[in-house]
């Protein structure tokens, strides 16, 4: 088990951001998304989403958990690389699942008017920008 502190915080982050996702989407489900603004096709668009998120937030609380049980490299069987733990791999895998939602959250609210403020634009902003931020703060971290 991982005494760094740096280890636990990045673990932190994952495990709250899968939480996070899962709070989103029993939110979003509840709502009847009957917003004059909201474009057409919305609920079409987004409801997909659910999959790929849910696949996410399982893939960043098993790369947490191993993160925080693995020990220095060697210790138990890699992935990618010998010298890479399976807890960073998956950390990777979750820093580019990430990033592709956050892009492509950017494009879709941009092109649809979803970052007005008057159109939920500052909620809408605040996942972009953690999404996104922790994408890079993974990249960094395990690169």
């Amino acid at each position: 088990m991982s005494v760094e502190p740096i280890v636990w915080i990045v673990a932190a982050l994952e495990v709250m951001a899968a939480l996070g996702i899962v709070a989103y989407w029993i939110m979003w489900f509840r709502q009847p998304h009957v917003e004059p603004w909201l474009p057409d096709g919305y609920i079409d668009h987004e409801a997909p989403f659910v999959y790929s998120d849910s696949v996410l937030a399982i893939v960043l609380v098993i790369a947490a958990v191993l993160q925080v049980a693995e020990g220095p490299p060697g210790e138990i069987e890699m992935l990618v690389s010998r010298s890479r733990p399976v807890g960073e791999s998956l950390g990777l895998v979750a820093a580019g699942m990430l990033a592709f939602l956050g892009i492509l959250d950017v494009a879709y609210f941009t092109r649809t008017g979803l970052f007005r403020r008057e159109h939920d634009g500052l909620i809408n902003t605040g996942v972009v920008a953690g999404v996104l931020l922790l994408s890079v703060i993974l990249t960094v971290r395990f690169i």
